[in-house]
């Protein structure tokens, strides 16, 4: 697991890469806002612990970007603003959790393993990548500006796939999700489900958002 820690109390950055480290953690230290901002673009994370007050760009912009740019990466407000107001603005601008310093190593952690093991990401009702909408609400996916039709599995299977863009996703996962079954190993059921949507979403376009990762599963992206 790869966590962005961005705090400017070097200190306090470094007391915590050390403590997650020899957890197992793989850990990356950004000291102000425009560089924590930096890693987010261009590095995947599974959870951010993100301090609010940051020079160059404050905690609350970064979390609003984040949010906006629909990455559903898990996000750890730490904190010294322990007022009610803050808390509730940090939940609504769509962090996973707020943690008031001073904190407990081990209190964090807790909360950090409880992020890890929520399993899906918040739900959007719009998702976009490239020119492919898919409007959770209306049932309804477009790309490029024309109007694609889906059996409601494929959907499903188009919507779990598209919330979680950038992640690879096992086929036992996809059969959990989208069937409800534990399907057997050896069921090729997810894979041929895949090929009807990608002979829908991919065929007739130039760039291909669904690819096949050997061995493993498949991921949404644009490449």
């Amino acid at each position: 697991m790869h966590i962005l820690i961005i705090e400017d109390e070097y200190k306090t950055a470094l007391f915590l890469a050390k403590g997650l480290k020899e957890e197992g953690f793989v850990i990356d230290i950004a000291v102000n806002g425009m560089d924590g901002q930096h890693n987010i673009d261009h590095i995947h994370y599974d959870l951010i612990i993100l301090d609010v007050m940051l020079p160059e760009k404050d905690g609350w912009s970064i979390l609003t970007d984040l949010r906006l740019s629909q990455k559903q990466i898990p996000v750890l407000l730490l904190t010294a603003r322990d007022a009610v107001e803050d808390k509730v603005k940090g939940l609504e601008l769509g962090a996973d959790d707020y943690l008031v310093k001073p904190f407990a190593f081990s209190e964090l952690l807790a909360r950090i393993r409880s992020i890890l093991r929520r399993g899906p990401v918040r739900e959007i009702n719009i998702v976009t990548i490239a020119d492919l909408e898919v409007d959770a609400i209306k049932h309804r996916v477009k790309r490029n500006g024309a109007r694609i039709d889906l059996t409601p599995k494929e959907f499903q299977l188009l919507l779990l796939m598209a919330r979680r863009q950038g992640e690879v996703l096992s086929r036992t996962f996809i059969a959990e999700q989208v069937w409800d079954i534990n399907f057997n190993s050896d069921t090729n059921v997810v894979d041929v489900a895949v090929r009807r949507l990608r002979r829908k979403v991919d065929d007739d376009f130039e760039h291909k958002l669904i690819h096949t990762v050997r061995g493993v599963g498949y991921v949404f992206e644009k490449r």
